[in-house]
């Protein structure tokens, strides 16, 4: 797994490409050490041999582990398009541990295009933020996700959830299934992150949600503030925490257990992260999104 156990010490990496290998590169190592095994995890390099197949492409360690044979693909027919989504909103500025929700997410995404990097995949940045959607297409190259990375070391939080109107026209592209990855905190005030997704599970690409929270988010705790301020609405609101722990805890676990059901329904891939968390659980999760596309 990856050597950068603590979150704290991955976002005291100002360098976001640095941080993005340094993380993935010790992930990696871990799986060539073979300390992560199961079902998805095998590389797609491999196919089962058809009739017609040129024979020099035969894999013979396959066959002397298997006693069957693949053919060893080549990097363009294992590569993928794979699309970030990063929720920009206002709420996203939340803090716990030192650091903010987008800080996070700016480093996850990073790190998970740095790793489809590697496996040759088509990548783009879409940001949604104060009302509006940036978009930096698919492409594969390395100037390409250096872009990317300038733009996630741009962003700061703003606003409200994009409005869902015209995202059919955003990402309608290749009819060739993609894997998108969406990075949110799901704060939503009529149902907006959910109306997108509904949009995007009918294009029939994979996809994978990564629901961030910050641990006093789910605990509800703030130390001795006895008032929170909607960092979308401005509204200030003041608590008991004392009081409301119980009912607050029911609720919540209600919404992401909703949340949940509806996404994994529509065969979202869902995945609740807490801001304490390594992102390795994410990585496990875009291999074998990856891997499953690609077969």
């Amino acid at each position: 797994m990856s050597r950068l156990a603590d979150p704290k010490i991955l976002m005291s990496i100002k360098d976001l490409p640095l941080a993005a290998k340094t993380t993935v590169d010790g992930f990696m190592a871990g799986i060539h050490a073979g300390t992560l095994k199961g079902e998805g995890m095998e590389f797609s390099q491999y196919r089962s041999y058809q009739a017609g197949d040129d024979l020099r492409r035969l894999d013979w360690k396959m066959f002397a582990r298997s006693d069957r044979y693949y053919i060893r693909e080549s990097e363009i027919e294992t590569s993928i398009s794979v699309r970030f989504l990063v929720d920009a909103s206002a709420s996203m500025d939340h803090e716990d541990s030192g650091f903010t929700k987008i800080e996070y997410a700016r480093y996850l995404a990073a790190s998970l295009a740095y790793l489809a990097g590697t496996q040759h995949d088509a990548t783009g940045l879409y940001i949604f933020r104060d009302g509006e959607v940036f978009v930096l297409p698919s492409r594969k190259d390395h100037q390409h996700l250096s872009r990317i990375f300038y733009q996630l070391e741009k962003i700061v939080p703003a606003g409200h959830f994009t409005e869902p109107v015209h995202y059919r026209d955003i990402f309608a592209g290749s009819t060739k299934k993609e894997l998108l990855i969406f990075i949110t905190d799901f704060y939503e005030e009529h149902g907006e992150i959910m109306e997108l997704l509904r949009s995007l599970a009918s294009s029939r690409h994979e996809i994978i949600v990564f629901h961030l929270l910050g641990r006093n988010e789910m605990e509800l705790d703030y130390g001795t503030y006895t008032a929170l301020q909607d960092l979308e609405s401005g509204k200030t609101i003041r608590i008991d925490p004392a009081q409301l722990k119980k009912t607050y805890t029911e609720q919540l676990e209600a919404r992401i257990a909703a949340i949940r059901t509806e996404l994994l329904n529509k065969n979202i891939l869902y995945r609740l992260i807490c801001m304490d968390e390594p992102i390795d659980k994410a990585l496990v999760d875009f291999l074998k999104q990856r891997n499953k596309i690609s077969r």
